[in-house]
């Protein structure tokens, strides 16, 4: 299991990026774009998914689950695919 230290995960490759519904479960990311109606992608930064934010998919499907930070956030629908990251991996 991969702790959240960043100075213990790295990129996977910094060309690799991925909707957010393709991340699988226990797998970490940061967020490279959050795409979508701007009032959205307020909302998505003011619960902490921004570019530059790392998070792990905590139950990937419909809804998946996110940990952010030390919260939890449930997202429906399309919304997973409006979030582009990069995949992270264990050192």
């Amino acid at each position: 299991m991969c702790v959240l230290p960043q100075d213990r995960v790295q990129p996977v490759s910094t060309d690799t990026l991925l909707p957010l519904e393709l991340l699988g479960t226990g797998e970490w990311a940061d967020v490279a774009d959050v795409t979508g109606e701007p009032s959205w992608v307020c909302r998505m930064a003011e619960m902490g998914v921004r570019v530059g934010s790392r998070l792990r998919m905590l139950q990937a499907g419909y809804p998946c689950l996110l940990q952010v930070g030390g919260c939890r956030l449930s997202l429906r629908g399309e919304c997973a695919m409006q979030i582009l990251v990069r995949p992270v991996a264990c050192a």
